[in-house]
């Protein structure tokens, strides 16, 4: 909807009909569905994550995501291993049939037996509960309000010379102005409204899962004490991990613009389940 009014106020200005409107409608529905069918290809590719693995590569991690699967009814994801110290994991996938999940060495390494199965049923919660999908079309859609906001400049300073387009090129600057500024605003307001929500989501119904909620309050208090940043990852895929890949901090405005709730919430919340 904030596409096809962008692209309506767009042709309006340059009395250009709707063109601009069909460019934009085009334009959202090629980036949906380029993210919705290919970007849990690009979120594992971005996290240089291996696999998908066998039973043979690594029995006991592919067990554990094998048990909790038959014993919920789910599907099994694909499984991938990141080369990292650091202990942290994400699920991927436009739903339960086409899915991933990424699993650090790190936490392989470090978490116990119920550590690691709290939170792998994390994961498999937010495949079960379709939130990446959800998450993959508003980062895409996100991106093409961006992408609209950088046509309005553009095309303010490629328009027709003349007193009869002066105003309406000064009101396109001021419009693509705007949308540039809040456009990152705007997503990641969006991202935190339901990435936030979800976390918790996936906390309870993991806890479901395993019938165990100490074993990933735990694995949350192992993150939060190593509070190590991932070795390669992005602004665009943080809010896919089960904690922020960035590593903890201090500072009071990268803790309110998080992707994910204070952990010290999350495994309180864990813990009141118990």
């Amino acid at each position: 909807m904030v596409i096809l009014i962008i692209g309506w106020t767009f042709s309006v200005v340059t009395d250009t009909g709707y063109a601009a409107v069909v460019i934009a409608v085009i334009i959202a529905t090629l980036m949906s569905l380029g993210g919705y069918y290919k970007g849990d290809k690009v979120a594992l590719l971005s996290a240089g994550a291996k696999g998908p693995i066998e039973k043979k590569d690594n029995a006991y991690v592919y067990r554990m995501v094998e048990n909790l699967c038959i014993a919920t009814g789910m599907p099994l994801p694909k499984i991938y291993i990141i080369n990292d110290p650091a202990i942290n994991a994400f699920a991927t996938g436009r739903d339960p049939q086409h899915s991933s999940i990424a699993l650090t060495t790190g936490a392989i390494k470090e978490l116990e037996n119920e550590e690691l199965e709290g939170v792998i049923a994390h994961e498999l919660s937010h495949i079960k509960n379709y939130d990446i999908r959800l998450m993959t079309i508003v980062i895409v859609l996100i991106g093409v309000i961006t992408l609209l906001a950088d046509f309005f400049i553009r095309s303010s300073f490629h328009g027709k010379r003349g007193s009869s387009k002066s105003n309406a090129n000064g009101i396109l600057i001021i419009v693509g102005i705007v949308f540039i500024i809040l456009s990152p605003f705007i997503g990641r307001l969006i991202q935190f409204a339901i990435s936030r929500k979800r976390e918790f989501l996936a906390d309870a119904s993991g806890s479901l899962m395993t019938r165990y909620p100490e074993g990933l309050a735990r694995a949350l208090e192992k993150i939060a004490a190593q509070s190590t940043p991932l070795q390669r990852t992005s602004n665009a895929t943080a809010h896919l991990y089960i904690a922020n890949p960035f590593g903890s901090t201090k500072k009071f405005l990268s803790k309110s613009f998080s992707t994910h709730p204070p952990i010290n919430e999350r495994v309180k919340a864990l813990r009141n389940m118990a």
